[in-house]
């Protein structure tokens, strides 16, 4: 093999080394950052993550709904109308979260309390519309209860 075509050679394979690492690297990256939802069913089964953030989505119990009037903390419970989930927020709530509505919470899992510490807290922002993934939990935990398959986006509005 001639110096030149060696050299195109070495100069390929560094290049494609070079675009590999890359490729991974941004992956790894992105990977890192997905927040994935969970609704309080998936929680109890045991599929939310431990330490990572994800998000929590359902429905804001009737008469959960609990302030502390010596800070801005309030605990609430998120239901799928199958199974609940704790959530503890410290912040400032949208103006249209109440009970009885939906709701989406990114934060993560206090599993010594069993607890959902949220740092953000998201409501629905009219009467007729659910988060798609929040409709897509309750729609998969009334096939878990059916016993039936659900495909993903066929939950009910």
């Amino acid at each position: 093999m001639n110096p030149i075509r060696r050299r195109r050679m070495w100069l390929l394979g560094l290049v494609l080394l070079g675009a590999g690492t890359a490729i991974a690297l941004t992956l790894t990256a992105l990977n890192q950052n997905i927040q994935h939802f969970f609704s309080p069913s998936d929680i109890a089964d045991g599929k939310a993550p431990g330490v990572r953030t994800f998000r929590l989505g359902g429905i804001v119990e009737e008469g959960s709904v609990g302030r502390n009037a010596e800070n801005l903390k309030v605990s609430f419970v998120v239901t799928d109308r199958f199974k609940t989930q704790p959530v503890e927020f410290t912040g400032i709530l949208p103006d249209l979260f109440r009970e009885g509505q939906s709701v989406v919470a990114t934060g993560t899992l206090d599993a010594q309390r069993g607890v959902f510490v949220a740092r953000e807290v998201l409501a629905k922002h009219d009467e007729n519309y659910m988060p798609k993934e929040v409709a897509d939990a309750i729609a998969r935990a009334q096939a878990r209860e059916d016993g039936a398959a659900v495909k993903p986006g066929a939950g009910a509005p």
